[in-house]
């Protein structure tokens, strides 16, 4: 027993002298309770919505009055002309509108019938359902509250409407994220272990002291991981259209140029995994962790951010992939200009300009 003792406490020293064991051991679960346990979650919290109330009258303010009391709902716009509804749509700013028609309260007392218009952006088609769900239930309480108190019969009818995706295909929601997803692993993954691999069997000496430059070098490895993904995009793409029905609705230029973009930060990803390992089952886990799980559940491509606690929020800002589904939904299914992806470009080329010298950098001090 005490020679069995020994092993096991030899097996405990070797556990605990590899950080990344450790880390991988009693890190991983930790943070992969709070994941699963906070960000995979179907129920939406705080969703933005705007409110088109061209009558502004009793009725129509108890319902915003408890619109805005809900858990669900956070107004964010005031509209004062049912012409800004698309404007707002396409910057992204709400995913449903609650539109009173005119005269609300007087139509519902003296005809006894009025409408409310509830119009969702269905470029996520489950998001659309369960805030027009949310919507309905609040104004068909306060019709039941009025008929309580009237002796004649009261309606609010409410009429749906589903803008972008009006069929409610899934693909429309899943296209754009497993694009992303698609484009990471092929790039970032497959980069990383392709130098690792040569580090991993002394070849990479051996390259470096030809006559080609260690740059040109590393470039080499890198150009068919990006023909290959360029093809991938292509793919993908053709897919998308001709066998699942979903449409290039904006410009097939800007598309594939912020793809090639987003193709570029992943690919300067892997060149930085494969700085900071020496094997390729380490390039595997950390291109695991770092990349497979953040982008399944923190890009939005499964689960709404704007669901998740303030801190995942903040994490999901980090996450290429978040930029560019937000750009691939904006500019293949809202069909909406380049100028309102601005922001997730500029965001992106930030991105690779900081990830690329940084790996670049770290790479020229791993060959010195």
């Amino acid at each position: 027993m005490k020679q069995f003792g020994a092993f096991v406490l030899k097996e405990f020293r070797h556990i605990f002298r590899d950080k990344r064991t450790m880390m991988i051991l009693l890190g991983m679960p930790v943070i992969q309770i709070i994941l699963f346990g906070f960000a995979i979650t179907t129920e939406v919290k705080n969703a933005n919505v705007a409110i088109c109330d061209p009558s502004k009258d009793i009725a129509t303010q108890k319902i915003i009055e408890r619109i805005k009391a809900n858990e669900h709902f956070s107004i964010s716009t005031i509209l004062n002309n049912p012409d800004q509804i698309t404007t707002l749509f396409r910057e992204g700013k709400t995913g449903l509108v609650i539109c009173f028609s005119e005269r609300f309260n007087e139509n519902l007392m003296h005809s006894g019938h009025a409408q409310i218009q509830l119009i969702a952006d269905a470029t996520d088609p489950n998001t659309a359902t369960t805030l027009t769900n949310y919507a309905s239930a609040i104004i068909a309480s306060y019709q039941q509250e009025l008929m309580n108190q009237s002796s004649v019969p009261l309606r609010i009818s409410t009429e749906t409407k589903f803008l972008y995706n009006p069929q409610m295909k899934g693909a429309y929601n899943f296209v754009p994220g497993v694009l992303g997803m698609i484009l990471m692993l092929i790039c970032a993954m497959m980069t990383s272990i392709a130098i690792v691999r040569e580090k991993e069997m002394g070849t990479m000496e051996v390259l470096l002291v030809s006559p080609m430059k260690p740059i040109l070098i590393i470039l080499a490895k890198v150009v068919p991981y990006f023909i290959i993904s360029c093809v991938n995009l292509t793919t993908v793409l053709l897919l998308s259209v001709f066998v699942l029905g979903v449409p290039v609705a904006g410009s097939l230029f800007w598309l594939i140029a912020v793809s090639m973009l987003f193709i570029f930060v992943s690919l300067a990803l892997g060149l930085l995994v494969s700085t900071l390992t020496e094997s390729q089952m380490a390039a595997m886990l950390i291109s695991g962790m770092a990349f497979m799980m953040p982008v399944m559940l923190l890009s939005g491509m499964m689960f709404p951010i704007e669901n998740m606690p303030v801190p995942l929020q903040w994490l999901s800002n980090i996450i290429p992939a978040k930029w560019f589904i937000i750009s691939m939904k904006n500019l293949m299914i809202k069909g909406t200009a380049v100028s309102s992806v601005i922001k997730e470009i500029i965001i992106l080329c930030v991105m690779a300009l900081v990830i690329i010298t940084v790996s670049l950098k770290k790479f020229k001090n791993r060959l010195e």
